[in-house]
């Protein structure tokens, strides 16, 4: 009879590593990332002057900082995980006239770009990845004049489609992109998520047997700007 607690105690401790051992594990490989940023109106104010002239990424304020990067999905260890990477090394300009968005260009540093886990990160930035030895950055480019009389000053959101021009290690396409913007005070803030397939831009996706990541994904952006 001594032994039936002995043997009662033993199955708790099993059954306690079974249903632990998943958020053991999550723990230790840091967990999913956040997702992307993406325009807020939190503390959004009326806006100041109207759109025309010429704007320049600014770093930004909570919770509208600036930041670019990718999001995909990948199974680690047989677990599904959706990766984030973000950076807020990014730069550019953008120009408007008589409400037109007549040009618009930003640039990312991709060895800049970081995830929960450095060893990924070294991996995203080899030859086979983003080869961010031989192409250091990424540009994100708005391929047509967009009209932006509907952008709000109130300091609400719209969202306008916009046709841009995506070049990673070297390789360009063009993709349609829903842009969310916002104007508050002397601000221009702009969000959104290019989807992208990584071959089509020279990015073969590793498959290391503990780890399989998906076919596609989407390079997101948030950028804060100002006029200089």
């Amino acid at each position: 009879m001594r032994r039936l607690p002995w043997i009662i105690g033993a199955l708790v401790v099993v059954i306690i590593a079974v249903i632990a051992t998943p958020y053991v594990y999550k723990a230790v490989r840091g967990g999913d990332d956040a997702p992307a940023a993406t325009v807020s109106v939190d503390g959004a104010e009326e806006a100041i002057g109207d759109l025309d002239g010429t704007w320049v990424v600014v770093p930004g304020t909570a919770p509208n900082e600036t930041s670019a990067g990718y999001t995909v999905d990948e199974i680690l260890r047989g677990e599904p995980v959706t990766v984030v990477g973000s950076t807020d090394q990014v730069s550019g300009r953008a120009v408007v006239s008589d409400t037109t968005l007549e040009s618009a260009s930003f640039e990312v540093q991709v060895a800049a770009i970081a995830t929960d886990i450095g060893q990924r990160d070294e991996q995203a930035r080899s030859p086979q990845v983003l080869d961010a030895g031989a192409h250091p950055s990424a540009t994100l480019t708005v391929a047509e004049p967009v009209e932006l009389a509907t952008v709000p000053s109130d300091g609400t959101t719209t969202t306008i489609p916009m046709e841009v021009d995506l070049t990673i290690k070297g390789t360009t396409v063009r993709k349609t992109v829903e842009v969310t913007l916002l104007r508050t005070g002397e601000e221009l803030i702009a969000s959104g998520a290019v989807p992208v397939t990584w071959t089509e831009v020279g990015v073969e996706p590793p498959s290391l047997g503990f780890v399989t990541v998906d076919p596609t994904g989407t390079i997101d952006f948030l950028v804060s700007l100002a006029r200089p």
